[in-house]
């Protein structure tokens, strides 16, 4: 689904806890910089690394529509009337992309893949086996920001923790404004995984999916079909640009409706990715909205092929915190 061929090679010393070895740890006056465009690429010997995102800067906020979580028993359960919130991804400017960039910082318990290009002879990302991801927000007082994700960032089959713990190894740590040299002599241990979980549900609260398809009359329906092309245009209105449309389950031409058809697209809606460029750094979210690079989606594009399923009754709350 997503190229990779050749952004290995982009990467040096994929162990390493910097991506530019230049890079100062002195305090980095990004205020007082002019933001850049994070694309197209920047020369990271000619700007500050740490106030314009110069590794990965076409940014993909991720969201997911699970129709159950798997820990149910474990009180694990999906937000009632919202998507739930997947990642913040940093992509080179070409689409292609990169992964556990910094294994000094490799919180991931179940590394998916296990190596850091994916390669069975790859660099082997450990399992993670210390204190889980969350317990890092304790020091900063984060427990409101927890609760946010413990509501809205909720993962499938696994722990919330744990998967918190994949998003930050696998991606935060290709972003060149997350690096710990960023924050110059007076760093605290794990301030820059505060900064992107913070980072990360900015961008997804920009970006309301349940919200903007119930408007236009979308809502989960086991009886009720419906187009892609009504959610494509229905969500790019929204963010201002055409984003990736994820759809899992048959093949539309395996279906009764599409039968002997040559339309192979799938046929349930899973998942949407908004793609941004960003002004200076991430965290500050200035942004411009983009087209998805490559495909726009995998989804069935015939008239009413797409199902929108309703959640497992016994795997929604209603939350607490609002969105």
């Amino acid at each position: 689904m997503r190229s990779t061929i050749g952004a290995f090679a982009l990467l040096s010393g994929a162990a390493s806890g910097q991506l530019y070895t230049s890079q100062s740890n002195l305090n980095h006056t990004c205020l007082l910089q002019k933001p850049l465009l994070s694309c197209p690429p920047q020369n990271p010997a000619l700007v500050d690394s740490c106030c314009v995102e110069t590794y990965g800067g076409l940014l993909l906020s991720t969201q997911f529509w699970d129709t159950y979580t798997g820990r149910e028993e474990e009180g694990q359960l999906l937000p009632e009337g919202a998507w739930t919130l997947h990642g913040l991804w940093p992509d080179f400017c070409n689409g292609s992309y990169t992964q556990y960039c910094d294994l000094t910082r490799q919180y991931d318990p179940i590394p998916s893949p296990n190596t850091t290009d994916g390669t069975k002879n790859g660099t082997p990302v450990p399992p993670y086996t210390g204190p889980n991801i969350g317990t890092f927000l304790e020091p900063f007082g984060k427990f409101d920001l927890l609760a946010y994700m413990n509501t809205y960032w909720i993962a499938q089959n696994q722990d919330n923790a744990g998967f918190w713990g994949h998003e930050f190894s696998k991606h935060a740590t290709c972003y060149s404004t997350f690096n710990t040299a960023c924050y110059g002599p007076e760093y605290r241990e794990h301030e820059e995984v505060v900064d992107f979980f913070k980072t990360a549900i900015k961008y997804y609260k920009r970006v309301p999916t349940y919200k903007w398809l119930k408007k236009a009359g979308i809502k989960p329906s086991n009886e009720t079909q419906y187009s892609y092309s009504d959610i494509r245009d229905t969500l790019s209105a929204k963010h201002g640009a055409i984003p990736y449309i994820g759809c899992s389950g048959p093949r539309y031409n395996t279906t009764e409706a599409g039968a002997n058809g040559t339309d192979t697209g799938f046929t349930r809606l899973t998942e949407v990715w908004y793609y941004d460029y960003a002004y200076g750094r991430p965290q500050d979210a200035h942004t411009i909205p983009v087209n998805a690079t490559g495909s726009v989606t995998n989804c069935a594009k015939a008239e009413g092929a797409i199902w929108y399923y309703e959640r497992t009754e016994s795997s929604v709350k209603k939350p607490t915190i609002p969105y």
